[in-house]
């Protein structure tokens, strides 16, 4: 479908003067498709609106996509429609001062959808590409680290509101996001909501349950996506720091019943299977340093026992296990920003702690 763009303005495509964020597919690089939650494109221009082209793929849920403009975090909806594939123009911002802008779009859901990102339209002129931060993080996590629920703020401490359809995550929210900016480092955000370790176990994907150990090596984690699984090429970004956030699902196990990780057999295999992810990013990241971690979503404190457990058997100085004050203590539903932000303080301040050593 060609877009038709209105009289007096012009497609700016995906291959002029942008920056990109996260595993986004660049298999064709004039619609790079945008896969996982808070991975992002930004752009600078001069002019008094900006619209965004994009080909939506729906899978479940209500979507709508984010974007950030002159530092203002806004949305916008695919509408009531909620069509399995449709091309959208969306306005993201009209009658703005009639000088240079930046706009920021990005994903602010997980699996619930992917898109391809056509272009932005605008009535004025490009500017050169922001330039992206030297200092480069990568985050594995669950839904906690992929912005889930974080908008319902009327239920801060307190269970999920029930039938949300997605419409209050927000990745830019996530303490992922939040921690980058505040270090001023970029972000690949490889978190999924639902996601363990290992596949048949967790939320994600259900029936046949896809674990980190299948998604964290691939660009597109799912066998619906645009060209089924796809692996990723770590050559593309190399983190100074990787955060890994995975154990909130893994007590669920429909097939086998609930796993406990009290029990020895299964508690040895857990973290054989844990460690066999984190050898095989040391071994892509020789020099980055490692930080594992369960957030405040409630949780079993033998979860956090057996992540400590873990930094210990792999023996090495740039591996660490990091506890917030609330570790799984603080709420039974999801985050909220506010505690998104708490989280993100205080891995900010463990982070700087740390000193430049570990950017280098």
């Amino acid at each position: 479908m060609e877009t038709r763009i209105p009289e007096g303005k012009k497609l700016i495509s995906p291959t002029d003067k942008m920056s990109y964020m996260g595993r986004i597919d660049f298999d064709d690089p004039n619609a790079p498709v945008f896969i996982w939650a808070g991975s992002n494109v930004r752009m600078r221009f001069k002019g008094t609106s900006v619209s965004a082209v994009i080909f939506n793929r729906r899978f479940f849920n209500k979507m709508s996509v984010g974007y950030v403009i002159d530092g203002k975090v806004c949305r916008a909806d695919f509408g009531e429609e909620n069509e399995w594939e449709k091309e959208y123009c969306l306005t993201l911002a009209d009658g703005l001062e009639d000088g240079e802008h930046e706009i920021v779009l990005f994903k602010r859901q997980d699996a619930s959808h992917y898109f391809r990102f056509l272009g932005f339209v605008i009535d004025g002129e490009v500017l050169e590409a922001p330039a992206l931060p030297s200092r480069k993080i990568e985050v594995f996590g669950d839904s906690v680290s992929a912005g889930a629920v974080v908008e319902a703020r009327d239920f801060e401490g307190k269970c999920d509101p029930e039938g949300h359809e997605g419409i209050y995550d927000n990745a830019w929210y996530s303490y992922a996001s939040i921690t980058a900016r505040n270090l001023g480092a970029q972000l690949n955000c490889t978190a999924q909501g639902g996601i363990s370790v290992f596949d048949n176990t967790g939320w994600f994907h259900a029936p046949d349950f896809i674990g980190m150990e299948t998604a964290y090596d691939k660009l597109c984690y799912y066998p619906e996506g645009e060209r089924g699984y796809t692996p990723w090429d770590f050559g593309r970004y190399t983190p100074n720091v990787v955060i890994f956030a995975v154990g909130q699902n893994d007590s669920h196990n429909e097939a086998e019943g609930d796993p406990d990780i009290t029990d020895i057999s299964f508690r040895t295999r857990w973290k054989e299977g844990y460690k066999g992810i984190i050898k095989e990013l040391r071994a892509k990241y020789h020099r980055a340093y490692f930080v594992l971690l369960l957030t405040v979503l409630g949780h079993d404190p033998e979860w956090d026992k057996a992540v400590d457990e873990i930094a210990y058997e792999l023996s090495d100085s740039r591996i660490r296990h990091f506890m917030f004050t609330r570790t799984g203590k603080a709420t039974p539903g999801h985050p909220r920003i506010s505690e998104q932000y708490e989280m993100a303080e205080e891995l900010t301040a463990y982070l700087s702690g740390l000193g430049e050593d570990i950017w280098k």
